[in-house]
């Protein structure tokens, strides 16, 4: 859930008779999660969003997944994978399990009008700049941004003729990604002491009301499939919305560290939560500050979870001498004891600040594998403590 947002022509009252600027009446639509219990937002379209006039089936290939065993660290440079495609069709997944799917994508064309209603995505834009054009607007998102979207929400992405390729690290959450209780006031304001706030978070700029008349295909994807929907009319119909049930971006360059006389947990750094896994934000920072401060993360059990590091940028002073670097993506299950690599504390103890920006993704049920991810997977790295 996000703050209230309210944008365009928009009703006094709810569930009411409603006309337009052209004195046609405005087709009422609830976006709402957990069955009228949760958030919700109030769309207001020229015509029906629901007039469709015809179905077909239709599929979107991935990589097999398949179990970790025998149980491995990884290390996977998702840079080499083949880039190609949208951000949408275009996604190769490398791990999942039933409550989230993680996957990697290296755009080069725009994307069709895309729905997903098993549950939100949580995009990060490793590289490039893009365009997601929704219902409720358009978000103008680059390197280093956030995009939580809505279960349920019709959008797509514009790449720009001349912006090239966009690399995006992609979560599909069977469920909702939300900004963690533990930052919210009981009536839902982000606390003081919070890492961002709702100055941060960054709503569409809307609404967004597409010219084109006729027919408009929409690619949905549901627990059970993908199907193809060919709407009467351009979804992009809508000329007003508010609530709490929106798109919105934040840059993890907006996220504020935890600075601590001693090394902190990774529970601080924790960004997002969802069903099932919580991401966390790793941004350039002062070290601890204690003479004997060990400054880089100690050897650690993840008793309880997968723990999935994306390395996007920077100097990762912890990692040197394992073959890590920019777009690589590391696994360490639960049941392997990782930490620092050999030399690392060392080298470590006159540096008095990181620059390395990183994510994280921690999941509570163990992480499949896929063959694409296998395919550029890195052989030595479980071995590489003991060099």
């Amino acid at each position: 859930m996000s703050f209230y947002v309210r944008v365009g022509d928009v009703p006094p009252k709810r569930h009411t008779f409603y006309a337009g600027a052209d004195g046609q009446r405005l087709a009422e639509e609830l976006m709402g999660e957990e069955g009228f219990r949760g958030a919700s937002s109030l769309l207001y379209h020229r015509h029906s969003p629901s007039a469709i006039t015809g179905v077909e089936a239709a599929s979107v290939p991935a990589s097999p997944l398949s179990d970790n065993d025998p149980l491995l660290p990884w290390h996977f440079r998702a840079g080499q994978l083949p880039a190609g495609g949208d951000l949408v069709t275009g996604r190769q997944v490398l791990m999942g399990n039933a409550d989230v799917r993680i996957c990697w994508a290296k755009a080069e064309a725009s994307s069709e009008l895309y729905r997903n209603a098993a549950g939100d995505e949580l995009v990060y834009i490793q590289s490039g700049a893009v365009r997601m054009e929704s219902v409720f607007g358009a978000l103008e998102v680059s390197a280093g941004d956030y995009l939580v979207i809505p279960a349920s929400t019709t959008h797509r992405w514009v790449v720009g003729s001349n912006t090239g390729s966009v690399e995006a690290l992609v979560l599909e959450a069977a469920g909702h990604v939300s900004i963690p209780e533990r930052y919210l006031t009981a009536t839902g304001q982000l606390r003081e002491g919070a890492p961002y706030s709702e100055r941060d978070l960054r709503p569409p700029a809307g609404p967004l009301v597409s010219d084109h008349e006729g027919q408009v295909p929409v690619l949905v994807r549901t627990r059970q499939g993908w199907s193809r929907h060919c709407h009467a009319r351009h979804p992009f119909d809508v000329v007003g919305w508010d609530g709490c049930v929106y798109p919105y971006a934040l840059s993890i360059r907006d996220f504020e560290p935890v600075v601590g006389r001693i090394h902190q947990p990774p529970p601080v750094h924790q960004t997002f939560a969802g069903r099932g896994f919580v991401v966390c934000s790793f941004v350039p920072r002062l070290f601890d500050f204690d003479p004997a401060a060990i400054k880089v993360p100690y050897h650690h059990a993840n008793v309880d979870s997968d723990e999935v590091l994306f390395y996007s940028d920077g100097d990762f002073m912890s990692r040197k001498g394992s073959g890590i670097g920019r777009a690589s993506i590391s696994l360490h299950p639960a049941g392997f004891v990782h930490g620092p690599q050999p030399g690392s504390v060392e080298a470590s103890m006159s540096a008095d600040r990181t620059d390395e920006t990183a994510v994280m993704i921690d999941t509570f049920a163990p992480l499949q594998i896929s063959e694409a991810a296998r395919s550029v997977a890195d052989p030595d790295y479980p071995y590489s403590w003991a060099r």
